[in-house]
């Protein structure tokens, strides 16, 4: 059920393409996984197969509020650094949202900051954050790693910060933020969020080397089909920063967004390693929640499921063309199926309202 419907279609100029492919060439640039036969250990870059608590752990159990409801907002692509202009439009952003919205727990799906000293950065544009007592969690972009410090080091350095509920590397699975938020009502587990680390980028080996994005590996997948077992297959919806293949192949099928702006071609993986089919046998993930692509933050069902795009939240330190810098907020309540979403903008216009 929808209550309008706010569809725009950006076109993309020669100005995006060449800025998205400069921040394309950037991360292509720092890829130092290699896809062999096994995983790599956990390496300074890869992140590797990680050594920390168990895959079994659930981050946080929360309840709704005295309302019935439960309201997670997710920030996406700040892009922040630290002592440059350019990012103050970012930084403004986030607190006007959190003093708008009051969410209940915030999700950063992920490329958090674009620039050195890069943990400073990330410290600063998530403090706000920790100032209100906000819980959060974040599940890593592409370029979190990517300007000096390791992504387990920006990961520590995140999960120290005061709210975070984050836990540390879950041992044998690929990865740092890949985690798992429950929300609990009178009966039990409700809702699930589930987040994955969906990394940086890859170098695929064969005759001719292919260089592309990351993509979630089988122990990420088996990780995520435990839980959903584990949790009955609880209704969940998954967060991460790097769209599937499978949102690609619905836009080259012809399926149209429902609301938001398609601004951009999207830019995942050219390796389909089966989350959507896992998704789609499980029957529990609802939305899969990205980031990435800077200029959508449509809304387009498809497989059973809906593909949704966060509002890009950051400054001008990277390309943008969608105007005002905003969040996407999701709303739950309690015994109620479903859940309801729109993107908000800096200054408090509501946009996308819709009920599913």
């Amino acid at each position: 059920m929808q209550l309008r419907l706010h569809t725009v279609n950006l076109k993309s100029n020669s100005k995006t393409l060449k800025r998205r492919a400069f921040l394309k060439d950037a991360a292509l640039m720092t890829a130092a996984a290699v896809m062999v036969p096994s995983l790599p250990s956990c390496g300074r870059r890869s992140g590797g197969l990680s050594k920390g608590t168990a895959a079994g752990d659930v981050a946080r159990d929360f309840s709704f509020g005295p309302d019935g409801s439960f309201t997670v907002l997710q920030f996406t692509d700040t892009h922040h650094i630290i002592g440059d202009s350019r990012s103050q439009r970012a930084l403004d952003c986030v607190n006007e949202a959190l003093d708008g919205v009051k969410p209940d727990l915030v999700i950063h799906t992920g490329d958090i900051v674009f620039g050195k000293p890069d943990i400073p950065s990330a410290l600063e544009i998530l403090q706000p954050l920790a100032d209100r007592g906000i819980p959060f969690a974040v599940a890593l972009g592409n370029h979190d790693s990517q300007f000096g410090s390791s992504r387990e080091e920006m990961f520590e350095a995140i999960r120290n910060i005061p709210g975070c509920v984050n836990l540390p590397p879950k041992e044998g699975v690929y990865g740092c933020s890949n985690d798992v938020i429950t929300l609990s009502g009178a009966s039990g587990v409700e809702r699930v969020f589930y987040l994955f680390d969906s990394m940086d980028a890859v170098i695929l080996k064969g005759e001719e080397d292919v260089h592309c994005y990351d993509y979630i590996r089988h122990s990420q997948i088996e990780w995520y089909r435990q839980h959903s077992e584990r949790l009955h297959h609880a209704p969940a919806l998954a967060f991460f920063h790097i769209p599937l293949c499978e949102l690609k192949e619905a836009l080259d099928a012809g399926v149209q967004p429902i609301a938001g702006h398609n601004g951009e071609p999207p830019c995942p993986s050219r390796l389909n390693s089966g989350l959507f089919a896992q998704f789609r046998e499980l029957g529990d993930v609802e939305a899969i929640v990205t980031g990435h692509d800077h200029d959508c933050d449509y809304v387009l069902p498809y497989g059973q499921m809906n593909f949704i795009y966060g509002r890009y939240s950051g400054g001008d330190t990277v390309y943008n063309h969608l105007g005002l810098s905003g969040c996407r907020v999701f709303r739950f309540r309690a015994g109620v199926p479903g859940y309801e979403t729109w993107v908000r903008l800096y200054g408090g216009e509501i946009e996308q309202p819709l009920i599913f």
